[in-house]
């Protein structure tokens, strides 16, 4: 879930400090922008690709509509993880049964924006896969790419970041002139306000940056030492340091990285015992917050806990680590990739890798226990306390990422597995269901192949779930994640399977939650005896151990299913207290989808004033938590009761909006659905050619989906909204719309919205009196004319060279704008005032 669903023009991080030096580079950079693709930012580490990277992007932003995003893939290492970190920049939702990756490219294929991948090193090869992808099909999306080496891609243009110019000193000129002693400068500054103002202090400096040829971050960790040593001090510690690290010579190109693993090695011998030990400790971290220092790092006696507040803001002050921003009001901070690689090797030197990574381990199994506990706990508690815990688990999803990562690589089965089921709700409710199935399906298949393992039947020493529990639990979760990709045999099967093992281990919240996914699949499959036997388990079980949240969810299906059954008393009785069973824990997503459900069935059953009032409510919850998809159907919803209670402009309203937030995030399903809501909205208007292509649209858009017949991935409960009658001469509309690809239907959908948004003017003008001048554009008057010769749209599209979308959109605005509802209006317009149509 999302905080927040407003659109923003980009997600770039605020910068904490000034840039030097590349105002000549921004400036080329930008003009590469306005006609490269794909430009890559290549070079050494610390040379200053990341930051020269954002402030492009920022300087960018209003050269593209869509605006600006970045995917941060430094610390990610699979295709899937690339995925989800590109999925949740751009606010695409996964779909089940797709590659998220097509996802993606759909949803770019008509927006004009430019993508930031930063630190590309570790998943270049996907990376490359992307661009190539995007570049072709996304003609309007600029790609910004920073890595050590190029993509090698088609269309990239690749621009070495080059070092800071230094000069050597001369006769006259003004060493603080050159870009790099600027930048020691400003920095040094900042802790002591006259440093360097004597000439030979400035040709120290000047010594400094030459000897570290210029690179930014070796410039900035070795002023960051002015306010111990002085210049000449500084010079002769690097000196040592570059001779005896073999950089002493003349540098460039590669032999950068040894230069910069000599100044941190310098910058790392002047730090005290507990700076040294905090610093490579928080190597295991790729973010963190202080609490999360706190608990990893500070071990008695080399370090206290009280202490690592003030070593944080010391080793700040070194330009050791930086600071990223603030979330959930806790400051975080990260390690330069160059000195991240430094305190690693120190970790290993010291023999605690191992002891510090497992403290990471515990500390990240807490935050995704916490979250898989409290996120369906039947316990009451207000929602802001509750959605705390989604927060936290996605504030620190790339610490549970590294967690799982060295669980793997150690076989640590059972952390993995616990790490997994606790990531459950956040995994799901986000759509992340690529990389959810990887990591259930890496850490399955590592605990049967060693089933009788340590702790895989008997009760582990720290009291938890032991692996043969956590199997069952996992398998239920894995078939969770295959139910949106309507994989039903597998999920059924892996269903069973857990709730067996769920069961024996008296996990029963699980194994309710595995009957409900089989009552869905039962529901799906037609077979309504078994998903009533099914739910009626779980209401059992449900009830005699107190879960709460697993009743109203069983009650929420009964609903559904007696609304199938057209009992719609005994539906309303379901929903009603299954709503008052989740507004008691103040569970609100619950709430929702409850409402969602509802809406849904009284909605079939023509209680329209009941289904306007469950879309709305759900619709402000979802908006509020942020829940996309949710949204995208509850304004559906709201579109479609609007425009059976005749208020057309709020149904095009509501309509135009779940069509836009579809479309970018990536929902096909929803997009269907929507489509077809219009397509009802224009055969109320008399739109009926325009109906039956937005139809068409719908259902090849459905059946591409993969839930033709099965309602949406999400929502089970489909609501018919396609009962427009497109046979007869209406056939071929209906075929030309099924042909239509994604951004043309939208465009004609859109074109419909946008024609009921306003309302329409008085009914057409006297027939001898002439058309006003300026009420249609030249194009519209063209497409008036062709109509008024019997041409069909896909006739007026050939002969204009013009989409069939554009050609329904142009007539969307005739009918509009002269008050017509139809083409025969529009051709008996064209032959009363004959002649006058192609005047202004």
């Amino acid at each position: 879930m999302a905080t927040q669903t407003a659109p923003a023009r980009q997600n770039l991080p605020v910068e904490s400090d000034s840039l030097i030096g590349r105002d000549r580079d921004l400036s080329e950079l930008l003009r590469l922008l306005e006609t490269d693709r794909v430009l890559t930012l290549t070079g050494a580490s610390g040379i200053g690709k990341t930051r020269l990277a954002l402030r492009l992007a920022a300087q960018a932003t209003a050269s593209f509509r869509d605006g600006v995003w970045l995917a941060a893939l430094a610390d990610v290492s699979t295709r899937a993880e690339v995925a989800a970190r590109l999925c949740g920049a751009l606010g695409v939702m996964e779909e089940g049964r797709r590659d998220p990756l097509e996802t993606v490219g759909d949803a770019l294929r008509g927006r004009s924006l430019l993508l930031v991948f930063d630190g590309i090193d570790g998943v270049a090869d996907h990376v490359a896969e992307i661009a190539g992808a995007l570049a072709t099909s996304c003609p309007s999306v600029s790609l910004l790419v920073t890595g050590r080496e190029p993509l090698r891609v088609g269309r990239e243009t690749v621009w070495r970041v080059p070092p800071l110019p230094v000069r050597a000193p001369a006769d006259g000129a003004e060493p603080a002139a050159d870009c790099a002693v600027r930048l020691f400068l400003e920095r040094a500054r900042a802790a002591v306000p006259d440093y360097a103002s004597s000439p030979a202090e400035l040709a120290a400096v000047n010594r400094i940056c030459r000897r570290v040829d210029g690179v930014p971050l070796a410039v900035e960790l070795a002023a960051a030492w002015a306010g111990r040593v002085d210049a000449a001090g500084i010079d002769a510690g690097l000196a040592a340091a570059l001779e005896g690290a073999g950089a002493g010579a003349d540098r460039n190109g590669a032999p950068r990285s040894l230069v910069l693993d000599a100044v941190v090695g310098w910058s790392h011998s002047l730090l005290s015992m507990p700076e040294r030990v905090l610093l490579r400790r928080l190597s295991v971290f790729p973010n963190w917050c202080l609490e999360l220092a706190e608990s990893v790092c500070a071990e008695e006696p080399l370090l206290a806990e009280n202490d690592v507040l003030d070593l944080l803001s010391a080793l700040l002050d070194r330009s050791l680590i930086t600071l990223t921003g603030e979330h959930l009001n806790r400051v975080r901070y990260r390690l330069p990739a160059p000195v991240r690689e430094h305190a690693r090797e120190r970790l290993a030197e010291a023999g605690e890798d191992e002891r510090i990574r497992a403290r990471h381990t515990s500390r990240m199994l807490a935050v995704a226990e916490d979250l898989g506990r409290i996120a369906q706990s039947s316990r009451a508690m207000p929602w802001r306390e509750r959605f705390a815990y989604w927060d936290r688990a996605a504030s620190e999803y790339d610490n549970i990422r590294a967690a799982l990562h060295w669980s793997v690589r150690n076989g640590r089965v059972r952390d993995g597995l616990r790490l997994c089921a606790g990531m459950r709700p956040l995994w799901f409710t986000s759509c992340q269901f690529a990389e959810g199935e990887e990591w259930y399906a890496a850490f399955l298949s590592a605990a049967e192949a060693d089933p009788d393992g340590p702790a895989a039947g008997a009760e582990p020493e720290d009291g938890g779930p032991a692996v043969g529990a956590l199997r069952g639990r996992v398998l239920v979760y894995l078939a969770e994640l295959a139910w949106p990709r309507k994989r039903f045999d597998e999920t059924a099967a892996m269903a069973r399977a857990g709730a067996d093992l769920c069961r024996a281990a008296e996990d029963w919240t699980t194994a309710c939650l595995a009957e409900n996914l089989l009552a869905l699949i039962a529901g799906v499959r037609g077979d309504a005896g078994a998903a009533r036997r099914h739910v009626a388990g779980v209401l059992e079980l449900a009830r005699s151990t107190g879960d709460l949240w697993n009743e109203a969810f069983a009650l929420n299906l009964q609903g559904s299913m007696a609304a199938r059954d057209g009992s719609f008393a005994e539906a309303d009785t379901r929903f009603n207290t299954s709503l008052m069973i989740m507004r008691g824990m103040d569970h609100r997503w619950g709430v929702g989808s409850t409402l969602m459900a509802h809406g849904a069935a009284a909605e079939a059953h023509g209680d329209v004033q009941t289904a306007d009032r469950c879309y709305r409510e759900a619709m402000d919850i979802h908006r509020t938590i942020g829940a996309a998809a949710e949204l995208a159907a509850c304004l559906a919803g709201v579109g479609r009761v609007a425009r059976r209670l005749g208020s057309v402009t709020q149904a095009c309203d509501y309509l135009g909006e779940s069509l836009h937030l579809c479309h970018t995030t990536g929902q096909r399903g929803g997009l269907a659905e929507t489509l077809a809501s219009i397509a009802g909205v224009a055969d109320q208007q008399g739109m009926r050619e325009e109906a039956a292509r937005c139809a068409g649209a719908a259902s090849a858009l459905l059946e591409s989906s993969g839930w033709s017949g099965f309602g949406s991935p999400r929502f089970p409960l489909a609501v018919d909204v396609t009962g427009i009658d497109c046979g007869g001469e209406l056939r071929s509309s209906w075929e030309e719309g099924r042909r239509l690809g994604v951004e043309d239907a939208v465009d004609l959908a859109a074109g419909i919205a946008d024609s009921g948004r306003l309302p329409r003017p008085r009914p057409a003008p006297a027939p001898l009196s002439a058309p006003p001048k300026k009420a249609l554009t030249r194009r519209e008057r063209e497409i008036a004319r062709l109509v008024g010769e019997e041409c069909s749209n896909r006739t007026i599209s050939e002969r204009l060279v013009i989409a069939p979308a554009t050609v329904a959109r142009h007539l969307a605005n005739i009918n509009r704008k002269m008050g017509f509802n139809s083409r025969t209006q529009i051709a008996q317009w064209v032959t009363r005032h004959s002649g006058r149509t192609d005047r202004g």
